[in-house]
């Protein structure tokens, strides 16, 4: 919260307390933010840790699903598809995603709704009223606007894409698994986010589990068993039906137990045969794949500070296949205090292209802000990808500092000095 802006509204809570007081802080994960609150509103506090610290539950499962970043829509559909019980909060990093999300799902045919904070209260209370009354599915949420909901029955949380930090995976996959019953964590990755799942691996001292994306055959499967089990379990009340019951079977019939099985079968499941007839498989090959050694820390020739010997690594370069290319540079308010890495830019900007199209040149990244290069063709969508994008509760800022050729070889442009110059103002 204070992230948010509310020290001010909190220090005048604190402010009007008795000077002699029990105060209480409790908080799901420990985080160094939140040890520095203690440690300042707090007189030698005394910590109580129930369980493991920044630990997930017992009951959770946890799996990843690896997938080509312009599957990512599909790949959760099917995954969806796949589980005909599931009851789920659906995670997006923006309110953008967040609703065009929910929107696609509706169309599609899910019972989905969007939460986020652009919602009205009156519009956020009839959403969740919805859900807990089961008349909702799915639910598509932000990070800050999933704060504080108390769903007791979740089967599954879905990352559609991870959060920035480990705690705010904690906090996501802690939403299900409550009070005893199971429940399962599932994170969209691309090959680009291997380095996250290991790094929330350390931290909750659990292992994923990689799953394949379901194909269609699978998926039917499963759906034709829900369907026998949910028919096979109905209540049948006779005093209801009695009325209407001989003129039903009347017109039924002429069609023997074959037939009639048949017909409830393409009624109730015609969508899901259709659809998946001849759905590809959409896996990514193994040619597809970054090995995971290089996703799961940052590229070598990154420039991250000083090296171990005191030397200065040269800033990461775009393979040459970007030579020729006109570039502009971009400059963020984000760096290396806020545990910014070169793959979650890249990452950033893939994501918003769809299909990763836009090339990405030389990348530094400072103390506190970062300077990448990108197509120049690519502007808007590059300003667009890190709009409401947030890094530790921090807004995303980009600017276009200048559009200059791309580096070739290792001599720079003319452009270079200033850069350089630029490159020590922001550090």
């Amino acid at each position: 919260m204070l992230n948010m802006g509310f020290q001010e509204e909190l220090n005048g809570i604190l402010s009007e307390t008795p000077a002699q007081k029990n105060t209480l802080l409790f908080s799901a994960t420990m985080s160094r933010e939140v040890a520095e609150i203690a440690s300042k509103y707090m007189s030698n506090p005394v910590e109580i840790t129930v369980g493991a610290r920044n630990a997930g539950s017992e009951n959770i499962s946890h799996e990843y699903y690896l997938i080509n970043p312009r599957d990512r829509y599909p790949a959760l559909k099917r995954i969806l598809d796949s589980c005909p019980d599931i009851y789920a909060i659906i995670f997006c990093r923006t309110r953008m995603d967040t609703q065009e999300i929910a929107d696609k799902l509706i169309q599609d045919g899910y019972k989905a709704d969007a939460l986020h904070g652009d919602l009205t209260q009156s519009q956020r209370d009839l959403v969740m009223k919805k859900f807990h009354a089961r008349r909702l599915q799915l639910l598509v949420a932000t990070d800050v606007a999933a704060r504080g909901l108390d769903v007791s029955d979740l089967t599954h949380v879905i990352n559609y894409s991870l959060p920035d930090d480990t705690a705010g995976y904690t906090h996501r996959s802690g939403r299900t698994g409550r009070a005893g019953r199971t429940g399962i964590s599932v994170a969209l990755v691309d090959a680009r986010d291997m380095y996250k799942i290991k790094q929330i691996e350390g931290k909750i001292k659990r292992q994923f589990r990689q799953c394949a994306i379901p194909g269609g055959q699978e998926i039917c499967r499963k759906q034709l068993v829900s369907l026998i089990e949910r028919l096979s379990s109905a209540v049948v009340d006779q005093e209801q039906i009695e009325p209407l019951y001989a003129e039903v079977a009347g017109q039924l019939e002429h069609l023997d137990k074959d037939q009639l099985v048949k017909k409830i079968i393409s009624l109730e499941f015609g969508r899901f045969m259709d659809y998946y007839r001849n759905a590809p498989d959409i896996n990514p090959k193994p040619s597809d794949r970054r090995p995971s050694s290089s996703s799961s820390r940052p590229h070598p020739s990154v420039r991250s500070g000083s090296s171990s010997r005191g030397e200065e690594r040269k800033p990461y370069q775009q393979r040459s296949e970007a030579v020729g290319k006109e570039f502009a540079q971009f400059h963020l308010n984000i760096g290396r205090r806020n545990g910014i890495l070169p793959e979650n830019l890249i990452s950033t900007i893939n994501e918003a292209s769809g299909g990763g199209r836009i090339k990405v040149g030389k990348i530094e990244i400072m103390r506190n802000t970062a300077m990448l290069e990108g197509e120049s063709r690519f502007i808007p969508q590059i300003l667009q990808a890190f709009q409401q994008v947030k890094v530790n509760g921090k807004p995303v800022d980009v600017k276009v500092v200048q559009e200059k050729p791309a580096y070739r070889g290792d001599r720079a442009t003319d452009n270079s000095k200033k850069f350089r110059r630029e490159r020590e103002q922001h550090r």
